[in-house]
Protein backbone atom coordinates (compact mmCIF):
# COMPACT_ATOMS: atom_id res chain seq x y z
CA UNK A 1 0.00 0.00 0.00
CA UNK A 2 1.46 3.36 -1.05
CA UNK A 3 1.92 6.12 1.50
CA UNK A 4 0.74 9.65 0.70
CA UNK A 5 4.31 10.74 -0.04
CA UNK A 6 4.79 7.76 -2.36
CA UNK A 7 1.57 8.68 -4.18
CA UNK A 8 2.86 12.19 -4.74
CA UNK A 9 6.13 10.77 -6.07
CA UNK A 10 4.16 8.50 -8.45
CA UNK A 11 2.17 11.47 -9.72
CA UNK A 12 5.38 13.45 -10.24
CA UNK A 13 6.95 10.84 -12.53
CA UNK A 14 3.74 9.43 -14.05
CA UNK A 15 3.61 11.77 -17.02
CA UNK A 16 7.19 10.91 -18.03
CA UNK A 17 6.65 7.16 -17.56
CA UNK A 18 3.42 7.07 -19.57
CA UNK A 19 4.82 9.29 -22.32
CA UNK A 20 7.35 6.54 -23.09
CA UNK A 21 4.55 4.11 -24.05
CA UNK A 22 3.27 4.56 -27.59
CA UNK A 23 0.89 1.67 -28.24
CA UNK A 24 -2.70 2.14 -27.09
CA UNK A 25 -3.25 -1.40 -25.75
CA UNK A 26 0.03 -1.48 -23.84
CA UNK A 27 -0.69 1.97 -22.40
CA UNK A 28 -4.12 0.97 -21.10
CA UNK A 29 -2.59 -1.97 -19.27
CA UNK A 30 -0.03 0.30 -17.62
CA UNK A 31 -2.61 2.97 -16.70
CA UNK A 32 -4.84 0.40 -15.03
CA UNK A 33 -1.95 -1.23 -13.18
CA UNK A 34 -0.71 2.09 -11.79
CA UNK A 35 -4.21 3.33 -10.91
CA UNK A 36 -5.00 0.20 -8.93
CA UNK A 37 -1.67 0.35 -7.13
CA UNK A 38 -2.35 4.00 -6.37
CA UNK A 39 -5.44 3.20 -4.28
CA UNK A 40 -4.72 -0.46 -3.42
CA UNK A 41 -7.60 -1.84 -5.49
CA UNK A 42 -8.20 -5.49 -6.28
CA UNK A 43 -9.57 -4.96 -9.78
CA UNK A 44 -10.39 -2.41 -12.43
CA UNK A 45 -11.41 -1.77 -16.02
CA UNK A 46 -10.97 0.80 -18.78
CA UNK A 47 -13.67 1.80 -21.25
CA UNK A 48 -12.82 3.75 -24.39
CA UNK A 49 -15.42 6.16 -25.74
CA UNK A 50 -16.38 6.13 -29.41
CA UNK A 51 -19.12 8.69 -30.07
CA UNK A 52 -22.11 7.61 -27.95
CA UNK A 53 -20.75 4.21 -26.97
CA UNK A 54 -18.29 2.98 -24.36
CA UNK A 55 -16.22 -0.05 -25.35
CA UNK A 56 -15.09 -2.30 -22.50
CA UNK A 57 -11.46 -2.51 -23.53
CA UNK A 58 -9.23 -3.77 -20.74
CA UNK A 59 -9.61 -5.30 -17.29
CA UNK A 60 -7.53 -6.61 -14.40
CA UNK A 61 -8.60 -8.62 -11.37
CA UNK A 62 -6.13 -9.96 -8.82
CA UNK A 63 -8.65 -12.29 -7.16
CA UNK A 64 -9.58 -13.95 -10.44
CA UNK A 65 -5.93 -13.99 -11.54
CA UNK A 66 -4.96 -15.95 -8.42
CA UNK A 67 -7.35 -18.70 -9.49
CA UNK A 68 -5.26 -19.26 -12.61
CA UNK A 69 -1.96 -21.08 -12.94
CA UNK A 70 1.30 -19.14 -12.94
CA UNK A 71 1.69 -16.87 -16.01
CA UNK A 72 -1.78 -17.81 -17.27
CA UNK A 73 -3.68 -14.71 -18.35
CA UNK A 74 -7.15 -13.57 -17.43
CA UNK A 75 -9.48 -13.79 -20.45
CA UNK A 76 -12.38 -11.38 -20.56
CA UNK A 77 -15.32 -10.72 -22.83
CA UNK A 78 -15.53 -7.51 -24.80
CA UNK A 79 -18.77 -5.56 -24.98
CA UNK A 80 -20.13 -2.05 -25.46
CA UNK A 81 -22.59 0.05 -23.50
CA UNK A 82 -24.27 3.34 -24.40
CA UNK A 83 -23.26 6.66 -22.88
CA UNK A 84 -26.36 7.27 -20.79
CA UNK A 85 -27.42 7.29 -17.15
CA UNK A 86 -28.49 3.63 -16.92
CA UNK A 87 -25.06 2.13 -16.15
CA UNK A 88 -22.38 3.37 -13.75
CA UNK A 89 -19.76 3.88 -16.47
CA UNK A 90 -22.33 5.36 -18.85
CA UNK A 91 -23.50 7.79 -16.17
CA UNK A 92 -19.96 9.01 -15.47
CA UNK A 93 -19.28 9.45 -19.20
CA UNK A 94 -22.53 11.37 -19.68
CA UNK A 95 -22.06 13.60 -16.62
CA UNK A 96 -18.23 13.98 -16.85
CA UNK A 97 -18.18 13.64 -13.07
CA UNK A 98 -16.61 10.92 -10.87
CA UNK A 99 -18.79 8.50 -8.96
CA UNK A 100 -17.65 6.91 -5.69
CA UNK A 101 -19.88 4.03 -4.55
CA UNK A 102 -19.14 2.28 -1.22
CA UNK A 103 -21.26 -0.76 -2.18
CA UNK A 104 -22.76 -1.28 -5.63
CA UNK A 105 -25.28 -3.74 -4.17
CA UNK A 106 -26.73 -0.92 -2.07
CA UNK A 107 -27.31 1.72 -4.73
CA UNK A 108 -30.40 3.74 -3.86
CA UNK A 109 -33.36 2.75 -6.07
CA UNK A 110 -33.94 6.43 -6.88
CA UNK A 111 -30.62 6.61 -8.74
CA UNK A 112 -30.86 6.37 -12.54
CA UNK A 113 -27.87 4.03 -12.80
CA UNK A 114 -27.62 0.43 -11.64
CA UNK A 115 -25.00 -2.30 -11.24
CA UNK A 116 -25.17 -5.30 -13.56
CA UNK A 117 -25.02 -8.24 -11.14
CA UNK A 118 -24.74 -10.75 -13.97
CA UNK A 119 -21.06 -9.84 -14.40
CA UNK A 120 -20.34 -10.98 -10.82
CA UNK A 121 -22.49 -14.10 -11.23
CA UNK A 122 -20.67 -15.14 -14.42
CA UNK A 123 -17.20 -14.60 -12.95
CA UNK A 124 -18.04 -15.75 -9.38
CA UNK A 125 -16.61 -12.50 -8.07
CA UNK A 126 -18.12 -10.02 -5.61
CA UNK A 127 -17.87 -6.36 -6.52
CA UNK A 128 -18.35 -3.95 -3.63
CA UNK A 129 -16.65 -0.54 -3.65
CA UNK A 130 -16.33 1.10 -7.05
CA UNK A 131 -14.66 4.38 -7.98
CA UNK A 132 -15.40 5.49 -11.54
CA UNK A 133 -13.42 8.39 -13.03
CA UNK A 134 -13.79 10.12 -16.41
CA UNK A 135 -10.64 10.34 -18.53
CA UNK A 136 -10.86 13.85 -20.01
CA UNK A 137 -8.60 15.76 -22.37
CA UNK A 138 -7.74 19.47 -22.25
CA UNK A 139 -11.00 20.31 -24.02
CA UNK A 140 -12.92 18.49 -21.27
CA UNK A 141 -14.01 15.79 -23.74
CA UNK A 142 -14.42 12.35 -22.17
CA UNK A 143 -12.01 9.95 -23.90
CA UNK A 144 -12.90 7.01 -21.72
CA UNK A 145 -13.68 5.74 -18.25
CA UNK A 146 -11.35 4.43 -15.56
CA UNK A 147 -13.20 2.16 -13.14
CA UNK A 148 -11.39 0.92 -10.02
CA UNK A 149 -12.96 -1.87 -7.96
CA UNK A 150 -12.70 -3.05 -4.34
CA UNK A 151 -10.28 -0.95 -2.35
CA UNK A 152 -8.49 -3.06 0.24
CA UNK A 153 -6.96 -2.37 3.65
CA UNK A 154 -3.71 -3.92 4.86
CA UNK A 155 -5.58 -7.11 5.83
CA UNK A 156 -7.00 -7.28 2.26
CA UNK A 157 -10.53 -6.57 3.47
CA UNK A 158 -12.68 -4.64 1.03
CA UNK A 159 -13.30 -1.06 2.15
CA UNK A 160 -14.85 2.02 0.53
CA UNK A 161 -12.67 4.39 -1.47
CA UNK A 162 -11.99 7.53 0.53
CA UNK A 163 -12.56 11.11 -0.56
CA UNK A 164 -8.79 11.49 -0.72
CA UNK A 165 -8.58 8.42 -2.99
CA UNK A 166 -11.05 10.12 -5.28
CA UNK A 167 -9.09 13.38 -5.38
CA UNK A 168 -5.76 11.66 -5.98
CA UNK A 169 -7.20 9.44 -8.71
CA UNK A 170 -8.69 12.47 -10.45
CA UNK A 171 -5.16 13.93 -10.64
CA UNK A 172 -3.92 10.56 -11.87
CA UNK A 173 -6.66 10.43 -14.54
CA UNK A 174 -5.83 13.89 -15.86
CA UNK A 175 -2.21 12.83 -16.45
CA UNK A 176 -3.22 9.44 -17.89
CA UNK A 177 -5.69 11.06 -20.29
CA UNK A 178 -2.90 13.08 -21.92
CA UNK A 179 -0.96 9.88 -22.62
CA UNK A 180 -4.15 8.13 -23.75
CA UNK A 181 -5.00 10.84 -26.28
CA UNK A 182 -1.45 10.74 -27.66
CA UNK A 183 -1.57 6.94 -27.97
CA UNK A 184 -4.94 7.16 -29.73
CA UNK A 185 -3.41 9.60 -32.21
CA UNK A 186 -0.48 7.22 -32.79
CA UNK A 187 -2.87 4.30 -33.36
CA UNK A 188 -4.95 6.45 -35.74
CA UNK A 189 -1.85 7.36 -37.76
CA UNK A 190 -0.85 3.70 -38.01
CA UNK A 191 -4.35 2.70 -39.09
CA UNK A 192 -4.39 5.46 -41.72
CA UNK A 193 -1.19 3.99 -43.12
CA UNK A 194 -2.88 0.59 -43.10
CA UNK A 195 -5.94 2.01 -44.88
CA UNK A 196 -3.63 3.41 -47.57
CA UNK A 197 -2.34 -0.12 -48.08
CA UNK A 198 -5.91 -1.47 -47.91
CA UNK A 199 -6.86 0.73 -50.87
CA UNK A 200 -4.27 -1.26 -52.80
CA UNK A 201 -4.68 -4.65 -51.10
CA UNK A 202 -8.08 -5.48 -49.50
CA UNK A 203 -6.43 -8.08 -47.24
CA UNK A 204 -4.70 -5.36 -45.21
CA UNK A 205 -7.57 -4.35 -42.95
CA UNK A 206 -7.36 -2.54 -39.63
CA UNK A 207 -8.81 -5.58 -37.85
CA UNK A 208 -6.24 -7.88 -39.47
CA UNK A 209 -3.23 -5.82 -38.41
CA UNK A 210 -4.61 -5.32 -34.89
CA UNK A 211 -5.01 -9.08 -34.54
CA UNK A 212 -1.51 -9.75 -35.87
CA UNK A 213 -0.12 -7.15 -33.47
CA UNK A 214 -2.03 -8.66 -30.56
CA UNK A 215 -0.93 -12.22 -31.36
CA UNK A 216 2.69 -11.12 -31.77
CA UNK A 217 2.78 -9.45 -28.36
CA UNK A 218 1.34 -12.50 -26.58
CA UNK A 219 3.82 -14.86 -28.24
CA UNK A 220 6.73 -12.52 -27.51
CA UNK A 221 5.77 -12.10 -23.86
CA UNK A 222 5.75 -15.86 -23.25
CA UNK A 223 9.05 -16.21 -25.10
CA UNK A 224 10.58 -13.48 -22.92
CA UNK A 225 9.16 -14.91 -19.68
CA UNK A 226 10.65 -18.30 -20.55
CA UNK A 227 14.03 -16.54 -20.52
CA UNK A 228 13.31 -14.56 -17.33
CA UNK A 229 13.96 -11.26 -19.07
CA UNK A 230 13.49 -8.16 -16.88
CA UNK A 231 9.89 -6.92 -16.89
CA UNK A 232 11.00 -3.42 -17.87
CA UNK A 233 12.66 -4.81 -21.00
CA UNK A 234 9.60 -6.95 -21.81
CA UNK A 235 7.26 -3.96 -21.47
CA UNK A 236 9.41 -1.81 -23.73
CA UNK A 237 9.66 -4.50 -26.40
CA UNK A 238 5.94 -5.31 -26.28
CA UNK A 239 5.16 -1.65 -26.98
CA UNK A 240 7.54 -1.53 -29.95
CA UNK A 241 6.63 -4.94 -31.38
CA UNK A 242 2.90 -4.35 -31.39
CA UNK A 243 3.19 -1.26 -33.56
CA UNK A 244 5.85 -2.81 -35.79
CA UNK A 245 3.73 -5.92 -36.34
CA UNK A 246 0.81 -3.79 -37.48
CA UNK A 247 2.97 -2.43 -40.31
CA UNK A 248 4.33 -5.78 -41.49
CA UNK A 249 2.91 -5.43 -45.04
CA UNK A 250 3.20 -1.66 -45.45
CA UNK A 251 5.58 -2.16 -48.38
CA UNK A 252 2.66 -3.41 -50.50
CA UNK A 253 1.71 0.21 -51.08
CA UNK A 254 4.57 0.34 -53.62
CA UNK A 255 3.41 -2.74 -55.56
CA UNK A 256 1.43 -2.27 -58.79
CA UNK A 257 -2.35 -2.78 -58.70
CA UNK A 258 -1.97 -5.06 -61.72
CA UNK A 259 -0.25 -7.49 -59.38
CA UNK A 260 -1.88 -6.77 -56.01
CA UNK A 261 -5.41 -7.08 -57.39
CA UNK A 262 -4.82 -9.89 -59.85
CA UNK A 263 -7.63 -12.42 -59.26
CA UNK A 264 -5.67 -15.52 -60.25
CA UNK A 265 -2.29 -16.97 -59.36
CA UNK A 266 0.87 -14.98 -59.99
CA UNK A 267 3.25 -16.03 -62.73
CA UNK A 268 6.92 -16.27 -61.80
CA UNK A 269 7.74 -12.67 -62.75
CA UNK A 270 4.73 -11.29 -60.86
CA UNK A 271 5.60 -13.33 -57.80
CA UNK A 272 9.15 -11.99 -57.79
CA UNK A 273 7.80 -8.43 -57.93
CA UNK A 274 5.31 -9.17 -55.15
CA UNK A 275 8.07 -10.47 -52.91
CA UNK A 276 9.73 -7.05 -53.08
CA UNK A 277 7.13 -5.63 -50.68
CA UNK A 278 9.33 -6.92 -47.85
CA UNK A 279 12.33 -4.85 -48.94
CA UNK A 280 10.21 -1.85 -49.90
CA UNK A 281 8.58 -1.90 -46.46
CA UNK A 282 11.94 -2.06 -44.69
CA UNK A 283 13.24 0.82 -46.81
CA UNK A 284 10.58 3.09 -45.27
CA UNK A 285 12.45 2.83 -41.97
CA UNK A 286 16.03 3.22 -43.22
CA UNK A 287 16.38 6.66 -41.62
CA UNK A 288 16.22 5.08 -38.18
CA UNK A 289 15.63 7.42 -35.28
CA UNK A 290 14.28 5.02 -32.65
CA UNK A 291 14.00 1.39 -31.57
CA UNK A 292 10.59 1.34 -33.25
CA UNK A 293 12.14 2.11 -36.64
CA UNK A 294 14.56 -0.77 -36.13
CA UNK A 295 11.76 -3.17 -35.15
CA UNK A 296 9.44 -2.07 -37.98
CA UNK A 297 12.22 -2.59 -40.54
CA UNK A 298 13.03 -5.98 -39.03
CA UNK A 299 9.40 -7.14 -39.22
CA UNK A 300 8.71 -5.78 -42.71
CA UNK A 301 11.85 -7.39 -44.12
CA UNK A 302 11.68 -10.78 -42.41
CA UNK A 303 8.05 -11.84 -41.92
CA UNK A 304 8.14 -14.06 -45.04
CA UNK A 305 11.38 -15.83 -44.15
CA UNK A 306 11.07 -19.52 -43.26
CA UNK A 307 12.82 -21.50 -40.54
CA UNK A 308 14.11 -23.97 -43.15
CA UNK A 309 15.66 -21.21 -45.29
CA UNK A 310 13.11 -21.41 -48.11
CA UNK A 311 11.54 -18.00 -47.52
CA UNK A 312 12.21 -14.54 -48.92
CA UNK A 313 13.74 -11.98 -49.51
CA UNK A 314 16.76 -13.68 -47.93
CA UNK A 315 20.19 -12.13 -47.42
CA UNK A 316 19.76 -8.82 -49.23
CA UNK A 317 21.01 -5.26 -48.98
CA UNK A 318 17.91 -3.37 -47.83
CA UNK A 319 18.97 -0.16 -49.55
CA UNK A 320 19.30 -1.76 -52.99
CA UNK A 321 17.31 -4.97 -52.71
CA UNK A 322 20.28 -6.85 -54.20
CA UNK A 323 21.50 -10.07 -52.65
CA UNK A 324 24.56 -9.89 -50.43
CA UNK A 325 27.80 -11.26 -51.84
CA UNK A 326 28.26 -14.92 -50.96
CA UNK A 327 24.54 -15.60 -50.61
CA UNK A 328 23.68 -16.21 -54.27
CA UNK A 329 21.20 -18.93 -55.18
CA UNK A 330 21.52 -21.00 -58.34
CA UNK A 331 18.54 -19.16 -59.86
CA UNK A 332 20.11 -15.73 -59.34
CA UNK A 333 18.21 -14.79 -56.18
CA UNK A 334 19.36 -14.55 -52.59
CA UNK A 335 19.55 -17.45 -50.15
CA UNK A 336 16.80 -17.33 -47.58
CA UNK A 337 17.66 -16.71 -43.96
CA UNK A 338 17.52 -19.87 -41.90
CA UNK A 339 16.69 -20.63 -38.27
CA UNK A 340 17.88 -17.97 -35.86
CA UNK A 341 19.43 -16.00 -38.73
CA UNK A 342 15.87 -14.69 -38.98
CA UNK A 343 15.41 -11.95 -36.33
CA UNK A 344 13.03 -12.85 -33.51
CA UNK A 345 10.37 -10.29 -34.40
CA UNK A 346 10.29 -11.57 -37.99
CA UNK A 347 9.83 -15.16 -36.78
CA UNK A 348 7.02 -14.14 -34.45
CA UNK A 349 5.10 -12.08 -37.01
CA UNK A 350 5.50 -14.82 -39.64
CA UNK A 351 3.52 -17.16 -37.38
CA UNK A 352 0.98 -14.53 -36.29
CA UNK A 353 0.35 -13.41 -39.88
CA UNK A 354 -0.19 -16.91 -41.28
CA UNK A 355 -2.52 -17.85 -38.40
CA UNK A 356 -4.68 -14.80 -39.02
CA UNK A 357 -4.64 -15.19 -42.80
CA UNK A 358 -5.87 -18.78 -42.54
CA UNK A 359 -8.47 -17.86 -39.88
CA UNK A 360 -10.04 -15.05 -41.89
CA UNK A 361 -12.51 -15.16 -44.76
CA UNK A 362 -11.70 -13.04 -47.78
CA UNK A 363 -13.49 -12.31 -51.04
CA UNK A 364 -11.38 -14.96 -52.73
CA UNK A 365 -11.47 -17.65 -50.01
CA UNK A 366 -13.32 -19.03 -47.00
CA UNK A 367 -11.80 -19.07 -43.53
CA UNK A 368 -10.18 -22.39 -42.70
CA UNK A 369 -11.60 -24.54 -39.93
CA UNK A 370 -9.62 -24.08 -36.71
CA UNK A 371 -8.69 -27.75 -36.60
CA UNK A 372 -7.23 -27.52 -40.11
CA UNK A 373 -5.30 -24.36 -39.22
CA UNK A 374 -3.73 -25.88 -36.13
CA UNK A 375 -2.82 -29.03 -38.04
CA UNK A 376 -1.18 -26.91 -40.76
CA UNK A 377 0.85 -24.93 -38.22
CA UNK A 378 1.94 -28.08 -36.42
CA UNK A 379 2.91 -29.65 -39.74
CA UNK A 380 4.97 -26.53 -40.57
CA UNK A 381 6.96 -26.65 -37.32
CA UNK A 382 10.66 -26.67 -38.11
CA UNK A 383 9.93 -25.93 -41.76
CA UNK A 384 8.08 -22.63 -41.94
CA UNK A 385 8.04 -21.75 -38.24
CA UNK A 386 10.39 -21.65 -35.26
CA UNK A 387 9.53 -24.80 -33.20
CA UNK A 388 9.82 -22.94 -29.89
CA UNK A 389 7.42 -20.23 -31.03
CA UNK A 390 4.92 -22.84 -32.27
CA UNK A 391 4.93 -24.46 -28.81
CA UNK A 392 4.29 -21.04 -27.27
CA UNK A 393 1.55 -20.38 -29.83
CA UNK A 394 -0.32 -23.53 -28.84
CA UNK A 395 0.08 -22.71 -25.14
CA UNK A 396 -1.71 -19.35 -25.47
CA UNK A 397 -4.51 -20.19 -27.92
CA UNK A 398 -7.22 -19.07 -25.48
CA UNK A 399 -5.72 -15.56 -25.39
CA UNK A 400 -5.35 -15.50 -29.18
CA UNK A 401 -9.03 -16.42 -29.54
CA UNK A 402 -9.98 -13.52 -27.25
CA UNK A 403 -7.98 -11.17 -29.51
CA UNK A 404 -9.90 -12.54 -32.51
CA UNK A 405 -13.18 -11.71 -30.78
CA UNK A 406 -12.00 -8.22 -29.96
CA UNK A 407 -10.91 -7.23 -33.46
CA UNK A 408 -13.58 -8.38 -35.89
CA UNK A 409 -13.57 -7.49 -39.59
CA UNK A 410 -16.34 -5.15 -40.64
CA UNK A 411 -18.77 -6.46 -43.24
Amino acid sequence: MLSENEKLEVLARLGIDLSMIHDLDILMQRILTEARRFVNADAGSIYIRDKDMLHFTYTQNDTLQRRLSEREKLIYSTFSIPVNEKSIAGYVAASSQPLNLPDVYKIEPTKPYHFNKEIDEDSKYTTQSVLTIPLKNFNDDVLGILQIINSQDEAMRVIPFTENDEKMLMHFASIAAVALERAQMTRAILLRMIRMAELRDPKETGAHVNRVGGYAVEIYEKWANNRDLPQKEIDKNRDILRMAAMLHDVGKIAISDLILKKPGRFNRREYEIMKQHTVLGAQLFLDRQSDFDEAAAQVALNHHERWDGQGYPGHVDVRTGKFLHGFERFDGGAQGKKGEEIPLYGRIVALADVYDALSTARAYKEAWDETEILAKIEESTGRHFDPELVAIFFSCLDILHSIQRRYVDED
